[in-house]
């Protein structure tokens, strides 16, 4: 993981306060009251703490949010930041506390009074998460983990609540790592690597390669990556810490999409190094199920591949035999990933008869139309499934937002001279997309497909992540095996 906060839980220690170097937090209620950590810090800095708590200005400041004294008189440290914190706060608010202090942090040193306050393990998942900074590939920055030390009443209670939270945020991170990476850095090759390192964590991994991927018929992937001098594969990772049927999570991994023969125009096409969000995502959720010991089955299948134009690439008008072996008329090859998606969700199927399945993918732009950056697009065949989700999502501030699927939309999936062609036009491109994927679901089987193309990258910063990958989607699906798929 790249550079993330090194959290510490200590006792309470007023005296240190007042040599603490670095930088200084304090958790004040709503009302301006403070509490012995407070006070003392209030004396320090000759009345200037109390009076800003207790002044006009406290009103305006939102709960989570923060005021900051730079280099506060009578103190070594060289800012104090009052953040507001209820006493009885929500996770939301509690995780907003601990991303404002991040942001305060800097590249230095934080010490945190939090005394007895609730929700510290998700102040704790805020700092961690908003800390994040990819800077693998910036050579004079600093690479080593910043140090945060959260003071508080009962440290051992605390590291004992927020461990299973700062498990789940180095998933994150890992998601963060790899949306983040630069195409000429993350290949097929380099992603699968990355995957068997999880090993160590005591998944099984097991990567299929291209002659594997033929002999089970897979036209539809290979014919995605026919183009690319990178070999397409699949991924498989198991978390077997139950019995029974898995869920399966299958991941988009386009590690690299130029549009294939369809060339993409040049203007963002930068961006498609995150065209393996959706692979990414599960990699992420498998890697904190690993860390925190899940008493769950996952498998976690990801499709990798590069979108290429070349003398070998997939033309428009091919025509391509999937595993399930329906065929499919390549109308556009920059509707790849549905292909890809196609044959790793028959597959998981075929061979794990799974509980459940989810697929991810940044798969269409129409998505983004329809919801902007704040939501992904939820699309489902069970209502219980679908609500347990949308019902997690909700419970860790990730925007997501179920949209239609009906019978009415096939008729644009029809094709002349195959069995279906892979894009149906602009209009409701988001759920013919998501109507070409049920054709590959068996009706027994409960299913999501999430469009994350807007959420798993973003041009600014948001509340727990700084501008770039986000993560999305990995809190949220640790939520819904938790509450539905353990033990």
């Amino acid at each position: 993981m790249t550079s993330p906060i090194a959290i510490s839980f200590v006792d309470t220690d007023l005296a240190a306060l007042e040599g603490a170097q670095g930088k200084l937090g304090l958790l004040v209620s709503p009302d301006g009251k403070l509490d012995p950590a407070g006070r003392r810090l209030s004396r320090l800095t000759r009345g200037a703490l109390a009076r800003l708590v207790e002044g006009p200005a406290w009103e305006k400041v939102k709960p989570g949010e923060g005021v900051v004294l730079n280099w506060p008189a009578g103190l070594a440290a060289a800012g104090l930041m009052a953040v507001k914190l209820s006493r009885r706060p929500s996770p939301e608010e509690a995780r907003r506390a601990g991303a404002s202090l991040a942001k305060f942090k800097g590249a230095e040193a934080l010490l945190v009074a939090a005394g007895g306050t609730a929700r510290i393990a998700d102040l704790a998942l805020g700092l961690a998460l908003r800390g994040y900074d990819f800077t693998t590939h910036k050579t004079g920055e600093k690479d080593q983990p910043q140090d945060a030390r959260i003071m508080v009443a009962k440290p051992d209670e605390a590291r004992a609540a927020a461990a299973a939270l700062l498990a789940v945020a180095e998933g994150v991170f890992f998601t963060r790592d790899l949306i983040n990476e630069p195409a000429n850095v993350l290949t097929t090759r380099d992603f699968a690597a990355r995957l068997e390192g999880m090993r160590a964590l005591g998944l099984e991994v097991e990567i299929l390669e291209e002659a594997d991927l033929a002999k089970m018929g897979m036209g539809a992937l290979l014919g995605v990556g026919q183009g690319s001098e990178s070999p397409s594969k699949i991924a498989v990772l198991q978390w077997k810490g139950a019995e029974g049927a898995p869920l399966a999570l299958i991941g988009k991994g386009v590690v690299f999409d130029t549009g294939g023969i369809s060339l993409k125009p040049p203007g963002g096409m930068e961006d498609m190094t995150m065209d393996m969000g959706g692979a990414g995502v599960v990699a992420g959720v498998m890697h904190g199920l690993a860390r925190r010991r899940a008493p769950a089955h996952v498998v976690g299948l990801i499709g990798l591949v590069e979108n290429m134009p070349s003398g070998t690439a997939q033309r428009p008008g091919d025509v391509v035999t999937s595993m399930k072996g329906d065929t499919i008329e390549v109308i556009n090859t920059d509707a790849e990933g549905r292909l890809v998606l196609a044959d790793v969700m028959w597959y998981a199927q075929d061979r794990f008869n799974p509980a459940g399945m989810i697929d991810l993918a940044t798969l269409t732009g129409a998505i983004i139309i329809a919801l902007g950056h704040e939501n992904a697009g939820v699309f489902s065949n069970n209502d219980a499934l679908c609500n347990a989700f949308l019902k997690a999502a909700q419970a860790e501030g990730e925007g997501a937002w179920r949209m239609p699927l009906g019978a009415a939309y096939d008729e644009k999936l029809k094709s002349r001279i195959a069995d279906m062609k892979n894009v149906g036009g602009r209009d409701g491109g988001a759920i013919t997309a998501a109507q070409f994927l049920q054709r590959f679901v068996k009706p027994e089987t409960a299913w999501i497909h999430l469009d994350i193309a807007g959420v798993a990258s973003v041009k600014s910063d948001t509340m727990l992540a700084p501008k770039g990958a986000t993560g999305w989607g990995v809190m949220a699906l640790d939520r819904l095996i938790r509450d539905h798929f353990e033990g």
